[in-house]
């Protein structure tokens, strides 16, 4: 594999780096950050670094080759695994403190108490669903030790000062060019789905046609492990009943949750993330396990969650900072929908071939 990739170098491959490797890449070698394993979707391919390992982050350097006219372009970024169990693409980092920030892309802005907010729109970062199972396959086994990851990231990523969420222009500008026609726009960029009633979970609402099926979408089904979730989960992979986009469902042996949808479309940006969003209500897409602890503030002692309100389960075994989000979870119409004609049904699941990965 390294033999691969480095073959692109020597026949003229360039590339652009974010972080303070700009202009020497071998400072990324030098700490011996070489491909071992490769995932090519759509006309991309990423090349990928045995994962790495910190106290916040679990984390691949990975090498996103992507055409520009007539030459090759390597942008080196972060490939992350965030606390919902879905992979990421960060988009910048800074240090709070002794703790580290990652960058969750694009933000939306609004206004609370006459003051302006910014908030970030996290599913910006999802890498495509299609290669999660990928991604998930390549971790070492729970007995091999990864390597330390400290020092790579601001090699890899742009850091920012402490108060800025907002990514940088290499990271918005081609979302922007996409979305600037109308005719990329999923549902026209308004929500696919939505609670009709605030706090509601029996309230939810979808657009006619973007509704998972599960009569014969259910195209992808694979298995991982997770601690904090007790063991085996399913990941289920389910397309539209339109084919305009894709939910991916994590089932474990206690918890159902949904990551945030994504659209069938093949446009990449140079961070391996999808271009076109598709809205819908956060509230839906909670994980089994949600932040649910109070802080000291300004203002005393206070609650923050991220479980809506008075459904909140019972702590976290392995994070008291977390709560058990299933009372919410499982009132919501499409996770019973889930359970019934997935899980406990006969929902046919077609065997699909995941996009081309090797290891050396």
């Amino acid at each position: 594999m390294e033999h691969r990739f480095f073959r692109l170098i020597t026949e003229g491959a360039e590339f652009e780096i974010a972080g303070s490797a700009r202009g020497n890449p071998d400072a990324l070698f030098d700490r011996k950050l070489k491909p071992k394993s490769r995932i090519r979707i759509f006309d991309v391919s990423i090349y990928l670094t045995n994962v790495r390992q910190m106290p916040e982050l679990r984390f691949y350097v990975a090498y996103v080759v992507m055409s520009a006219g007539d030459r090759q372009v390597i942008y080196p970024r972060i490939f992350y695994k965030d606390l919902s169990l879905v992979w990421r693409s960060a988009s910048h980092f800074t240090y709070l403190g002794d703790d580290i920030w990652v960058g969750k892309g694009d933000v939306r802005f609004d206004e609370e108490d006459g003051h302006e907010t910014v908030e970030s729109i996290e599913a910006t970062t999802d890498l495509p669903l299609e290669i999660q199972s990928a991604l998930e396959s390549l971790l070492p086994e729970k007995s091999k030790r990864a390597a330390g990851g400290s020092g790579i990231l601001e090699l890899v990523l742009k850091q920012s000062p402490e108060d800025r969420v907002e990514p940088y222009r290499d990271f918005v500008e081609p979302r922007q060019k996409a979305q600037s026609n109308p005719r990329n726009l999923i549902n026209g960029n308004q929500p696919v789905a939505t609670f009709k009633k605030p706090g509601e979970p029996e309230s939810l609402w979808i657009r006619k046609g973007f509704e998972p099926d599960f009569s014969d979408g259910v195209i992808e089904r694979r298995t991982s492990r997770s601690t904090l979730y007790g063991g085996k989960l399913n990941r289920f992979r389910v397309l539209s009943v339109n084919k305009k986009i894709q939910y991916y469902f994590i089932a474990g042996t206690k918890h159902v949750w949904i990551i945030p949808p994504q659209a069938t479309t093949t446009g990449l940006s140079s961070y391996g993330v999808r271009t076109i969003d598709v809205v819908a209500d956060d509230d839906l897409f909670i994980p089994g396990y949600e932040y649910h602890h109070y802080e000291e503030t300004a203002n005393g002692t206070e609650l923050y969650s991220q479980i809506p309100e008075g459904f909140a389960g019972e702590a976290c075994p392995y994070d008291d900072a977390k709560a058990d989000a299933s009372p919410w979870l499982n009132r919501i119409p499409l996770i019973r929908e889930f359970k019934r004609k997935v899980l406990r049904g006969k929902a046919d699941l077609r065997v699909v071939i995941l996009p081309e990965s090797s290891s050396q």
